[in-house]
């Protein structure tokens, strides 16, 4: 029987995060969903008002003897750009800031000398928040697997794709 543990973490549009994550060997699932902030059972139109504190996030449950959560946070921060504020590209909000939700102290112990590694890597000031994991909410059932449903959509074409291949193209 697996043992599977999650991470939730928060890079910018978990259409882009889900996209990325569900690829990796040892990731069983991912599920788009919102956390971090006081709205219970948020929708997407609330948290696109920026009003609720929430942040898009993606719920990736691993397999932990195939993947560690110490090489997850490696691909996140290649993943998106970890040094600006509330914002991806031209995602701009706190519901697209970059977080690390913690599940347990060890996570957040992880998370925290992951940190201060990848800020070597960076030539600004890395502000990514770890915060401990209150309620995550499953986003609605059209976020789910986004890139894999609507791969001709524009954002997916134009933001999505190319950041797959860029990532792809780091493996090898």
């Amino acid at each position: 029987m697996d043992v599977l543990e999650e991470a939730t973490l928060g890079a910018g549009c978990f259409w882009c995060v889900e996209a990325v994550f569900e690829q990796l060997e040892g990731v069983k699932s991912v599920v788009a969903g919102y956390a971090g902030g006081k709205t219970q059972n948020p929708t997407y139109e609330e948290v696109c008002s920026g009003n609720t504190g929430h942040a898009e996030v993606a719920r990736i449950s691993f397999d932990p003897r195939k993947i560690t959560f110490g090489e997850i946070l490696d691909l996140f921060w290649a993943a998106h750009d970890p040094t600006t504020l509330n914002r991806q590209g031209a995602d701009v909000g706190e519901q697209y800031r970059s977080v690390i939700f913690y599940h347990d102290r060890v996570q957040k112990a992880i998370a925290e000398e992951s940190l201060a590694k990848a800020g070597k890597d960076f030539s600004s000031p890395v502000v990514t928040a770890i915060e401990p994991l209150g309620e995550f909410y499953e986003a609605e059932n059209y976020h789910q697997e986004y890139f894999r449903n609507n791969p001709n959509a524009p954002y997916c074409m134009f933001v999505i794709k190319p950041k797959l291949d860029k990532l792809n193209h780091r493996k090898h």
